[in-house]
């Protein structure tokens, strides 16, 4: 007797994941309950400096998963400072595969506005990359106007293609699986075709996702942490992925939106989320057995 694989399972089935450059210690302790193989990016945030990043991905590479450095364009101070890290990058051999994205600032520190900025110059390539990661905002961002995002994304996706990059586009994390559903509709209608990477937050306490999802400006209403399942009358307790993860992949199954799989931000940690899902696909086999 054969069973087949639910939606969820199928969804679920190579995941992403995402680390700070400090988190090489909480990589060490979820590495076995992580699948070899799987794509772990690497953040670029502004307390951390060239060796933490660097060292970060090349410890993901040597636990045998796939190192995604992360380029923040605005936190570039010149052309000088890519090309370094690039360089390190290709010497650790972890260039292949880089997430290129704005960044915090709102004044550049450099001469790159955006992450396009970086992608145009055709520097990628010299240092070994092959495949680019870009943003992508279901709903929306508070920052930027929709029509931008859309121009942007545009944008950034013909300029991938024209290089002869591999691209995958990885979305803000979100609690309502409606919004998701209909942007991936809307891009696939612009004729973008690449890989979607659905960020999801791992499991996580409930007062540290609200705020979260406060201070990324993610909707966060009574409806919405209703339909995620959080218990606002339990702000102590966790919350994990379960019902945005199972409607996500009912939603997907049939309806022929191209490549979608996950991408977990770990918010509760790396341990914790491997091992939700681990648990999450466990109790999908059995119920489907």
């Amino acid at each position: 007797m054969t069973t087949t694989k639910s939606p969820s399972v199928t969804l679920l089935s190579d995941y992403s994941l995402e680390m700070t450059g400090k988190d090489v210690p909480a990589l060490e302790e979820a590495q076995a309950g992580i699948p070899a193989g799987t794509r772990i990016n690497v953040t670029y945030l502004g307390n951390e400096d060239l060796d933490m990043r660097v060292n970060a991905a090349r410890a993901v590479r040597l636990a045998n998963f796939k190192p995604v450095p992360h380029i923040s364009a605005r936190r570039l101070t010149s052309k000088a400072q890519l090309e370094e890290f690039l360089s390190r990058l290709q010497e650790a051999e972890v260039s292949s595969s880089v997430f290129v994205v704005g960044g915090d600032p709102h004044t550049p520190e450099g001469p790159y506005s955006d992450s396009a900025e970086v992608i145009r110059t055709g520097i990628l390539q010299e240092y070994g990359v092959t495949g680019v990661s870009i943003s992508g905002y279901p709903e929306g961002h508070p920052d930027i106007k929709t029509d931008v995002l859309w121009g942007a994304l545009q944008e950034k996706a013909d300029s991938i293609r024209e290089q002869g990059l591999e691209g995958t586009i990885l979305t803000q994390f979100g609690f309502d699986t409606e919004p998701v559903i209909e942007w991936i509709q809307a891009v696939r209608e612009r004729g973008i075709d690449f890989p979607i990477r659905v960020g999801v937050p791992g499991p996580a306490g409930v007062k540290r996702l609200l705020g979260y999802a406060r201070r990324f400006g993610v909707a966060s209403s009574a409806g919405i942490v209703q339909k995620y399942g959080f218990s606002l009358a339990n702000l102590l307790g966790t919350a994990g992925p379960d019902r945005f993860v199972a409607d996500l992949a009912d939603r997907l199954d049939g309806a022929g939106l191209g490549t979608v799989k996950l991408h977990f931000y770990t918010f509760g940690g790396m341990r914790a989320t491997a091992n939700w899902a681990t648990e999450f696909v466990a109790k999908q086999n059995a119920a489907a057995s």
